[in-house]
């Protein structure tokens, strides 16, 4: 078994279940639990997650959490002592399933719990479910007596009933005046098999002013979902009372004009009716409304709800099944018990895979091989592995495969025929125990360039095609193995290859080693002279002439910041030191921790994209230091400070930046941003920024490393609080003195949020948070020359003159519109 585990301490948790947890490295590898289940069944399958800050580390978790090859969510811790749930509703195809866990963004990749539950018969049948699993966004008990939720054994599938008394943010708000919780102890009369629990049905709410109106958030949309409600009449209704109602949503078109009678439907009091919407589209933020028609006496009722996103199943790589053939033959090997799709959402650790949408696996390679492959699948670390028996013939099925590495282990019996390989490269089969002959269809690979199968049995001639070809050919080891035909020019290509390969090692180890001598032969002066004007990098950075940084050597970076002295800043990525150099130059020079970078390669591509990026927004980058085991950026220093500073450092003490300046510092930071993401055709990291924003509005400081930690999470979860009650006032800096126009505010604030959802998808691109910051600096002048008595200004700017409302009036019916029997009809399960 992977990972550790270790002990959780979390005030008021008494379940033994989320007292310990199992951590995982932070590396790029997926860690998999394998469940046996039955095929064509459906499971409810859920992970959770506790952090209760097992590691001391301050630095809430974010990582991936998969089923097979399809990603399910994205995990974000945000509270040290709040469970994260996630649930999927599966249809099981094969014998078992992998639940991965991976992509650690900050913190390790954890889990509390993994629970497998089966359902019976038809529960949760729909038509898309060989495609679709369905993943849990909401699943309500209307008028629970407290907040504790229904589960086994009230239920008998252990479905996890929240209870509407729970508060969260931006779940089930905007509640109706006049909404009651009622009950009964009566018994539900619910169907066999695919029945809510009898106890979420003997409770719910009643709209005693006709209506019923809430707001939540719903994990994972927008997008196509299945949603049902749950009713029963549970109330006395007299002779002459009735109760209808119709369910009408804002801002959609029209969905039914059913109107819902819940004794008529249920053909009875106290016994279910569920009506629903097997396939819909909704928003991440759904409102809704159930409105008592007319001719009713009585408000409407509602006891529960589930709504699940449909999450596209991945059909994950295509040579899938011959990795899990190749796994069968060495089970109880540690590197056979990984699991999980072979490529997806990463490799096996002995694995590379091409970028497909279906990947496929071009490559199984040494632990030692350093080459960096982009578009091809490796199965590559097989080396040393203790491999017995035949090579498995399921290998020559991998017809991407571009390198083969099975070199050092105790592989007996024939080389098999690779011919259906014909991207083959590469192939390591020395040191083994193999027999045969050399199979002639090697020399009918096109590509293949190098052929190790020294140290083995092999016996016969090498075939003359083999010889014919221009590759790297070594064979000795083998006592009966001869060469035949042609061998003159062969041994040249041979030999020349090899030699040609080594010298290129040593010239790059040479130039190294020479660099780092030949720096010390010149005098301080010589070296500070060199310093500026030149920009270099060493061989280990590649040739980037037009992009190359300077390399400062750790002596120049010593004296420039007199052994380190002066500490102006530091982050999770490293520490930042006051430097000037020898010529007045004013540099900023941050000292990374050991474990910011991985390795060699991993600093030397981030100097190289550093050194691509100029803009007047963006501090300039002057170079780097790799030396001693120490890895330096060197950055232009800044004299007026940094942003923090400003906001709610020593200088606000005498005056602080007003609103129009922080747009306009959000604007100059956000084209900064969005300048790094067309340059490295990535997307910039939109959450940080969506802390920025509301720093910016708070003046309040998330102690934000790179990393982003505890703090930074808590300003989020401060701000949310406030704004999605529609009260912003609570999160204003006192020390704007009310200088601002409260719909830029609002602007601003709601972007912020958007850019701080948990999940990418839901983030908005920094074009769309730069267009919303111009929106909101354009409003802020108009409003600033309605002060300033500026009747032009105000003519300009007055497409936005209207007002924010805050949250909707729900009760309001021209924001709903009725339901269209055209478009969908709901329909009872």
């Amino acid at each position: 078994m992977y990972g550790k585990t270790t002990e959780v301490s979390v005030a008021n948790e008494t379940r033994k279940q989320y007292q310990t947890l199992r951590y995982f490295p932070a590396d790029n590898r997926k860690y998999c639990y394998t469940l046996k289940v039955t095929s064509r069944t459906r499971y409810l399958v859920r992970a959770t997650f506790l952090y209760g800050d097992f590691d001391k580390n301050n630095v809430y978790p974010k990582f991936d959490i998969s089923l097979g090859a399809t990603h399910w969510a994205t995990i974000v811790i945000s509270d040290a002592d709040t469970i994260e749930v996630q649930e999927l509703i599966i249809l099981a195809s094969d014998p078992t399933i992998s639940v991965c866990l991976s992509n650690a963004t900050t913190g390790q990749p954890f889990i509390s719990t993994l629970e497998l539950r089966q359902f019976n018969g038809s529960v949760y049948f729909t038509q898309y479910e060989s495609q679709f699993y369905l993943s849990v966004s909401a699943r309500i008990n209307f008028g629970a007596e407290s907040e504790a939720p229904v589960r086994y054994p009230d239920d008998p599938f252990d479905r996890i009933w929240e209870s509407d008394s729970l508060k969260k943010a931006n779940y089930l708000v905007d509640v109706a005046t006049g909404t009651e919780k009622v009950s009964t102890p009566m018994p539900i009369d619910v169907s066999i098999d695919e029945r809510p629990p009898q106890k979420v049905m003997q409770t719910a709410v009643v709209g005693r002013n006709g209506s019923l109106t809430y707001r939540l958030n719903l994990d994972g949309f927008p997008g196509f979902g299945w949603a049902f409600t749950y009713f029963a009449e549970i109330e006395d209704l007299g002779p002459k009372e009735s109760r209808k109602f119709r369910l009408v949503l804002p801002g959609m078109p029209e969905l039914s004009k059913a109107v819902v009678n819940i004794q008529e439907n249920a053909q009875g009091k106290d016994r279910l009716y569920e009506p629903g919407y097997p396939n819909i589209s909704l928003p991440f933020v759904l409102s809704f409304k159930f409105a008592k028609t007319i001719d009713s006496s009585m408000g409407p009722l509602l006891n529960a709800m589930e709504i699940n996103k449909y999450l596209k199943k991945n059909d994950g790589s295509l040579d899938g099944s011959v990795i899990a053939s190749v796994v069968s033959l060495y089970s109880s090997a540690d590197w056979a018990r990984e699991g999980g799709d072979p490529c997806l959402p990463v490799p096996l650790s002995w694995l590379q895979c091409n970028s497909d949408p279906q990947p496929r696996i071009t490559k199984m390679k040494n632990y030692l091989n350093c080459f960096a492959y982009s578009m091809v699948l490796v199965l590559s670390k097989l080396s040393g592995k203790n491999l017995t028996g035949n090579i498995p013939l399921d290998l020559t099925k991998l017809s991407g495969l571009v390198e083969l590495w099975l070199d050092g282990n105790f592989l007996d019996g024939p080389i098999p025929d690779f011919s259906g390989c014909k991207d083959l490269e590469i192939i390591h089969l020395e040191n083994n125990q193999l027999t045969g002959d050399m199979p002639s269809s090697l020399a009918e690979l096109p590509n293949l360039r190098e052929l190790y199968v020294q140290n083995n049995k092999l016996f016969g001639k090498v075939p003359s095609g083999l010889l014919d070809k221009n590759l790297v050919l070594n064979y000795t080891g083998n006592v009966n193995l001869h060469k035949g035909g042609n061998k003159g020019s062969n041994s040249k290509i041979i030999i020349g290859s090899s030699v040609g390969a080594a010298a290129l090692l040593i010239a790059t180890i040479a130039s190294c080693i020479l660099m780092q001598k030949g720096n010390k032969k010149y005098s301080k002066k010589d070296q500070i002279e060199r310093t500026m004007p030149s920009q270099r990098l060493v061989s280990s950075l590649g040739d980037a002439a037009k992009e190359a940084a300077h390399c400062f050597t750790l002596s120049e970076i010593e004296d420039a910041t007199r052994q380190f002295e002066r500490k102006i800043g530091s982050g999770g990525f490293g520490i930042v030191y006051y430097g000037k150099t020898n010529d007045g130059k004013e540099i900023a020079v941050k000292v990374l921790t050991s474990n910011s970078y991985q390795g060699k390669r991993e600093f030397s591509n981030e100097v190289i994209l550093l050194s691509r990026i100029h803009h007047r927004n963006l501090v300039q980058f002057l170079g780097y230091c790799q030396e001693d085991g120490k890895s330096i950026l060197v950055y232009e220093f800044m004299h007026n400070g940094t942003l923090k500073e400003h906001l709610y450092g020593p200088q606000t003490l005498d005056r602080s930046i007003n609103w129009i300046k922080r747009l306009e510092i959000a604007e100059d930071a956000a084209k900064g941003l969005y300048y790094i993401s067309q340059q490295l055709t990535d997307k910039s990291d939109v959450y940080s920024f969506g802390v920025i924003l509301l720093e910016l509005i708070s003046g309040q400081e998330a102690i934000s490393n790179e990393s982003f930690g505890v703090n930074c999470r808590n300003i989020v979860q401060w701000a949310k609080l406030h704004i999605e009650n529609g009260d912003i006032q609570g999160i204003i800096d006192p020390a704007l003195r009310g200088e601002y126009d409260i719909q830029s505010m609002w602007k601003i604030a709601e972007k912020a949020l958007m850019c701080v959802q948990p999940h990418g998808n839901m983030r908005p691109s920094m074009s769309e948070v730069i267009k919303e910051i111009q929106d909101a600096i354009s409003i802020e002048r108009g409003a600033e020359a309605v002060r300033e008595g500026n009747s032009d200004e105000i003519s300009r700017h007055s497409v936005h003159s209207s007002l924010y409302m805050g949250s909707q009036d729900l009760g309001a019916s021209d924001h709903y519109l009725s339901i269209d029997d055209s478009i969908a009809r709901p329909t009872p399960r």
